[in-house]
């Protein structure tokens, strides 16, 4: 046998086989079934965590902007999320000006609470936001000031 064919044979036994290979993947696919079954079980925590701190911003946020902006700002909530509306002075009306939201999660509030150029609130709010995992309660002051509490 020459050189060359020698070679060859011994290239072709060091690979595996096609039935190593199936056996290998099969394996990874377990695995990855097993991981992929524990993220799904808390996923609805950190959905409601993220949509619990969105929330909080968003209310900080209209308060700063009715503060710079010197007017009305409201937040209006809905089940599945909640919208931003600016008092227009002229037209003497709200103006919405977006809408956010929440996949996952169920929002109730008993208000839509207005930001004033002073920064104080009116229309307290208490906002709950909840789902499979929990439920979060936001209660929002005159003052402005924002409380979270893990029901």
């Amino acid at each position: 046998m020459n050189d060359k064919k020698r070679n060859l044979l011994v290239i072709a036994e060091k690979g595996f086989s096609l039935t190593e290979t199936i056996i290998a993947l099969a394996i990874l696919a377990l695995i990855a079934a097993g991981v992929s079954a524990s993220f799904l079980s808390v996923a609805p925590k950190y959905r409601l965590q993220g949509a619990v701190r969105k929330v909080q911003s968003r209310l900080n946020y209209a308060r700063y902007k009715a503060i710079f902006e010197e007017a009305k700002v409201k937040i209006k909530f809905n089940p599945t999320g909640y919208s931003l509306e600016k008092y227009d002075e002229e037209q003497k009306e709200w103006k919405e000006e977006r809408k956010f939201f929440l996949q996952g999660v169920t929002l109730h509030s008993n208000n839509s609470p207005v930001f004033h150029p002073k920064g104080t609130v009116s229309n307290l709010a208490s906002i709950t936001i909840s789902n499979s995992w929990g439920v979060y309660r936001i209660t929002l002051a005159i003052s402005g000031r924002i409380k979270t509490v893990r029901l």
